[in-house]
């Protein structure tokens, strides 16, 4: 992990501007324009591998935010971040803003949601509410499959793995019916989109070395993932060797994933 005395600056983006927002057309009105953070000073504190940290990172490069990111190593816990981690976790997001104190807002889904309701220019949520509701339960929805992900690369056993797989593939034969494409739900980027990305990286760098098979018959999901994989704004949310880290990670902790022995197919 990198020296959190002194963390290095990564991802800068550029704040962009709209004004779109809040016009009303034969009686229909948009919603209105978000508040806009132009003063704020945002600061993502992360780990490299980290899928929920992704997330973060795609919202605020999609939304054209002006941010910084810096490293903590959560096997060594600096005193800093154990005061602004209630949970102990990562993602966490460091909002400046003149005349006021620092707030640290905690958990991948409260950012997006914070990011969404204040920064201007194109929203990753649809403007209907009950569309909204829609989406973020299909957010939670990926934060279970990359649990499931997480059980499947970390098996340190083939049952382990085989127990995995069939959950991975279960919530996968769910998904595939609700994929529109070439995005979640059509031709808008979303927060959806935001959220399974992380998930099909790591899906990505364990085929590189044992094809796992768990997109096989699913070819609304391989095509979304593809489309995922080529978007800037996923290719940028992870450092440029992660996929080789992701691996020795598991190698580390005995992932028998990894093991052509041991075929993660089913």
């Amino acid at each position: 992990m990198d020296d959190t005395s002194n963390p290095p600056p990564a991802f800068l983006r550029v704040e962009g501007q709209s004004a779109d927002a809040g016009l009303c057309v034969d009686g229909v009105c948009a919603l209105p324009e978000p508040v806009a953070t132009s003063a704020a000073r945002l600061t993502l504190i992360s780990v490299p591998l980290c899928p929920y940290v992704q997330r973060a990172i795609i919202a605020l490069t999609e939304k054209e935010v002006e941010f910084e990111v810096i490293y903590v190593d959560l096997a060594d816990r600096p005193a800093w971040f154990r005061e602004i981690s209630p949970l102990g976790k990562v993602p966490v997001l460091r909002v400046e803003r003149d005349g006021h104190a620092p707030v640290h807002l905690f958990e991948s889904a409260v950012i997006l949601e914070y990011l969404e309701e204040t920064v201007p220019g194109r929203s990753l949520h649809p403007a209907d509410p009950l569309e909204r509701a829609f989406h973020r339960a299909w957010m939670e929805f990926g934060s279970q499959v990359l649990a499931d992900l997480w059980r499947f690369g970390s098996a340190g056993s083939v049952a382990d793995l085989d127990a995995a797989r069939q959950a991975v593939r279960a919530k996968f034969t769910r998904l595939e019916v609700e994929v529109t494409g070439p995005w979640f739900a059509g031709a808008a980027f979303s927060a959806v989109d935001a959220v399974f990305a992380p998930a099909f990286r790591q899906i990505d760098a364990i085929d590189l070395v044992n094809p796992t098979s768990l997109l096989d018959g699913f070819p609304r999901l391989v095509a979304w993932s593809r489309a995922l994989a080529s978007r800037p704004s996923v290719r940028e949310a992870a450092p440029e060797d992660y996929g080789s880290v992701y691996l020795a990670y598991l190698r580390g902790a005995g992932s028998v994933a990894l093991d052509a022995g041991n075929p993660a197919r089913g």
